[in-house]
């Protein structure tokens, strides 16, 4: 009887043809030798030959040279060219791209979503909320993950303690202005989250959530310098011309968030925290 050996060697280094595949804008791929997986920004002509940047969910940008089979488009070697001229890939039929939710995460076409977790994620304010529903709200519902808002967190540990986080429920919690010497770090360390092993608590370095929405998409320069004593909120509406309406300001800054490219990293990569550590280990 003949044995057979099984084919243990990668896709991508296979010597078979691999489809090529128009490098079109926002076109998600994976770099086949560093695992860096983002959406195509620009291919340019090199004295080495073309390259394409690519650009993952926390902004970072990578320039990759557009070798044969270089990259994985849903789990397949690919070799990407650069675009004709005049269309998508000059007629070309190529492999879908996956599509994506807000959060940059794969879509599950028709997926339902899960019961609740025990587990939560506690956001200071609403506007917090309503930042991650509308960036992560896909990926949430599939885990089955509830976020709630406290209108502040001068009582956290109070209200941690009044959680009883467990194993199968575990507490993630996001601050705003979360920088040593804080009054906020101070109440996060009175909270515990260094020291209990099913609470983290996490913040970002930015003085309202406002702030983690990138200037370039709401459309100015720069978020403005508020004195120090000042409602930040009302100082930015009147340092940018805006009315004095904080409701509104917001619903115009969140009507310009439409993926995690609008957010700073620094919010990005602690919201990912959160959700991950809530759904280690948990259940439904």
């Amino acid at each position: 009887m003949r044995s057979y050996s099984p084919d243990l060697t990668p896709p991508w280094k296979k010597s078979t043809p691999a489809p090529e595949v128009p490098a079109e804008p926002d076109l998600v791929v994976e770099e086949v030798t560093t695992g860096f997986c983002g959406a195509v920004i620009r291919c340019e002509k090199t004295a080495e030959g073309p390259t394409v940047t690519l650009e993952d969910r926390f902004g970072k940008h990578r320039v990759f040279p557009m070798v044969a089979r270089g990259f994985l488009l849903e789990g397949r070697p690919v070799t990407l060219v650069r675009p004709r001229p005049g269309g998508p890939g000059g007629g070309a039929a190529r492999p879908a791209a996956p599509a994506r939710t807000a959060s940059g995460s794969v879509a599950v076409p028709g997926a339902r979503a899960r019961v609740a977790r025990a587990g939560r994620i506690y956001v200071e304010g609403r506007h917090d909320a309503e930042l991650v529903e509308k960036v992560w709200g896909d990926d949430l519902r599939i885990e089955g993950v509830v976020v709630e808002y406290l209108g502040g967190i001068d009582d956290l540990p109070a209200v941690v303690a009044e959680f009883g986080p467990a194993p199968d429920a575990r507490l993630g919690v996001l601050v705003d202005h979360l920088v040593p010497g804080s009054k906020e770090s101070r109440i996060a360390a009175a909270a515990g989250g260094a020291d209990v092993a099913d609470v983290l608590v996490l913040g970002h370095p930015y003085i309202d959530v406002w702030e983690a929405v990138k200037p370039s998409s709401v459309g100015i320069r720069a978020w403005p310098k508020v004195p120090r004593g000042e409602d930040w909120k009302t100082g930015v509406c009147e340092a940018l011309g805006w009315p004095a309406n904080t409701g509104a300001a917001w619903q115009a800054i969140l009507s310009r968030v439409h993926s995690y490219r609008d957010l700073e990293p620094a919010l990005l990569g602690r919201v990912e925290e959160l959700i991950d550590f809530v759904t280690v280990g948990g259940s439904a």
